[in-house]
């Protein structure tokens, strides 16, 4: 009886075995694309000079038919993309405008990231060289203004997006804990609320990749994600993000987000319109109980007092430019968007990964199961609008692909996490 049982178990045992083995090939991959750098500090010579920056104004820039009487549409901006908070939406329309001025773009080298998490170092661009200048820099990284500052002239609008910490720790978790090794030990159906229950015993600052589980706009803004709350630094960093960005958007009033946007960048309607990417299906996310999102804020508690101080600085934006001009805006921006799902989204809405019908819309799926939905194209589109569409409708990953980036590393790191989750 013994030996049966042990046959039956042998496939089991095999399985386990090439689970673990592929998954430490795949970690020690992943981190041998992020190489230790030596952080040089620059001097005046690596720094993006008002000489430098002029010779950008040989690139397209928006006609005099789009310019207020009052101001110029803004074309050197920096945007620091923050994880789970909408951001690839608003890359999508940052790709769209520098693609339509043929404005220049930092882009990755190889990869869709620059090589996050690691801090950002101006060598992580792609055919960087001392001295450039470029106008928007838009991709994941770890900040560091003073390295980010290099590449952008000095008039450059810095923006960046912030989403209430509870429901960006849910998605994160969801999105990320496969890939968070501290997070294959808790057992149960409710990974989430068991983590929550005791998250100490769960959670060690040098894992790899923890900085997933705790204070990850924190994190993703340069700052120690293991910070208590109360802590002096908390505010002082805050404080000290205040002068170097102009406007934090917030994901929870998106819209509102985007008028601002438009506003402080001088741009147009037409340059906001959106579809939203890499949204979630709704059976994926956890509701959390007021109990567990007391938890939850607890843990996060760095990230809290950022979004409440940004959220406060947000609507005092708000009350300045006005609630009723800002409900019109809003409620053109809504029009103008449905207008687009009429012309561009096959069915009018986002279906699951399993039935887009062209890859070149399949959104990047988390580890081991396929979440974030995408879109299908109408196929019998006006010529007029088929560009816009097909453009609106791009995730970020393929983008990059159109704008030259290469992606081996990525494509890489694709292959063997679906490869890994699919034994």
């Amino acid at each position: 009886m013994s030996s049966i049982t042990g046959k039956k178990c042998t496939p089991v045992i095999r399985g386990l075995i090439l689970w673990v083995l592929l998954t430490n090939v795949m970690l020690v991959l992943y981190c041998l694309t992020s190489p230790t750098q030596v952080t040089i500090r620059g001097t005046q010579e690596d720094t993006c000079s008002l000489s430098m920056a002029k010779l950008l104004k040989n690139v397209s820039t928006p006609s005099q038919s789009t310019k207020s009487k009052e101001c110029s549409p803004a074309v050197n901006i920096m945007f620091m993309k923050t994880h789970k908070t909408a951001s690839s939406t608003i890359i999508n329309i940052l790709f769209r405008f520098g693609e339509k001025h043929k404005l220049k773009f930092a882009l990755p080298d190889e990869r869709n990231d620059f090589f996050y998490p690691s801090p950002f170092q101006c060598s992580q661009v792609r055919d960087y060289r001392p001295g450039d200048c470029f106008n928007i820099v838009c991709n994941h990284m770890r900040f560091d203004h003073q390295e980010v500052a290099k590449l952008l002239p000095p008039d450059a609008v810095y923006v960046t997006i912030l989403r209430d910490p509870v429901d960006l720790f849910e998605s994160s978790f969801h999105y990320y804990h496969r890939a968070v090794p501290l997070t294959w030990r808790i057992h149960g159906k409710n990974k989430l609320a068991e983590f929550l229950n005791n998250p100490k015993t769960f959670y060690s600052p040098e894992a790899y990749n923890s900085f997933y589980l705790k204070n990850l706009l924190f994190f993703d803004f340069g700052f120690d994600n293991n910070v208590e709350a109360d802590d002096p630094h908390v505010m002082k960093n805050i404080h000290n993000l205040s002068k170097h960005f102009a406007l934090v958007l917030i994901a929870e009033y998106f819209e509102e987000s985007l008028v601002l946007l438009k506003d402080i960048l001088c741009w147009t309607m037409e340059d906001i319109i959106y579809f939203k990417l890499n949204a979630r299906k709704s059976s994926s996310v956890s509701r959390l109980t007021p109990e567990f999102r007391a938890k939850a804020l607890d843990w996060n508690g760095a990230d809290w007092r950022l979004y409440q101080h940004f959220n406060a600085t947000f609507w005092a934006r708000v009350e300045a430019y006005g609630r009723e001009r800002m409900q019109q805006e809003v409620n053109e921006l809504r029009r103008r968007n449905a207008e687009m799902k009429a012309i561009c989204i096959e069915g009018g809405d986002a279906v699951e990964a399993q039935k887009i019908q062209n890859s070149r819309f399949l959104p990047w799926q988390p580890v081991g199961e396929s979440s974030i939905l995408g879109y299908n194209m109408k196929k019998d589109i006006d010529p007029e609008f088929r560009t816009i569409c097909e453009k609106m409708l791009t995730p970020e990953i393929q983008y990059l692909s159109d704008l030259g980036v290469s992606l081996r590393l990525t494509r890489l790191w694709g292959w063997l996490k679906d490869a890994v989750f699919t034994v």
